[in-house]
């Protein structure tokens, strides 16, 4: 005897691979085309459903665009491993190329640029955007230096302060130069170096005699 196929289930699937076909259109026209330039209609005809299925799940233009920020960080977050305290050159350095990883992935410029453009707009969107995205990281390096400092090799008064510090030489190199210039691409070799500056002048700051 053959089983029938679960009706409910098979439902289930085809309105996710629809809301999945809608998020990724919709993410394509906003970084592409930005908020002004897309529409609800253009969104359905390259999600290849009808307006009334996009209608039914996002009903302004608004939400849909809270939708793509929230679930590009949500789905696309990368897992964020913080080394073991004792090593901090070792350590800072392996953040560094994680956060670096992270500020390169593809459309991130893209994003940045659409948030900063729309927070006028969309101030709570512009906080979700923070709050999904750099506060997680910059979180679990802070508690990296608080781990380092309960291992003895850092003396760090402010942790909140020396995490900014850190990530902002990082990301001054790697990321935000590229929201004004298009062109701007260090080498590896040259974004190891900046690495590698960053990490020195923190442990010239912070690190006490024992560590290594």
């Amino acid at each position: 005897m053959s089983s029938q196929p679960n009706t409910s289930t098979y439902h289930q699937q085809v309105q996710e691979s629809k809301r999945a076909a809608i998020i990724a259109a919709a993410t394509e026209l906003f970084l592409n085309e930005g908020y002004a330039g897309t529409s609800l209609a253009k969104v359905a005809k390259a999600a290849e459903v009808s307006t009334a299925t996009l209608f039914k799940r996002f009903p302004t233009k608004a939400a849909l665009f809270d939708a793509i920020v929230t679930e590009y960080w949500e789905l696309e977050q990368p897992e964020t491993a913080m080394p073991k305290p004792g090593h901090p050159r070792k350590g800072l350095t392996s953040i560094a190329k994680q956060y670096v990883s992270l500020l390169t992935r593809p459309e991130m410029v893209s994003l940045f640029r659409l948030v900063i453009a729309e927070m006028p707009r969309f101030p709570e969107l512009a906080k979700a955007h923070f709050a999904l995205g750099k506060a997680p990281f910059f979180e679990s390096v802070r508690q990296y230096l608080l781990a380092e400092e309960a291992a003895g090799t850092l003396s760090i008064p402010d942790s909140q302060l020396a995490a900014t510090h850190f990530l902002g030489m990082v990301s001054n190199y790697a990321f935000w130069p590229k929201l004004l210039l298009p062109n701007w691409s260090p080498s590896p070799s040259a974004q190891q170096k900046a690495i590698d500056e960053a990490v020195t002048t923190l442990l010239a700051r912070y690190a006490t005699p024992q560590a290594t």
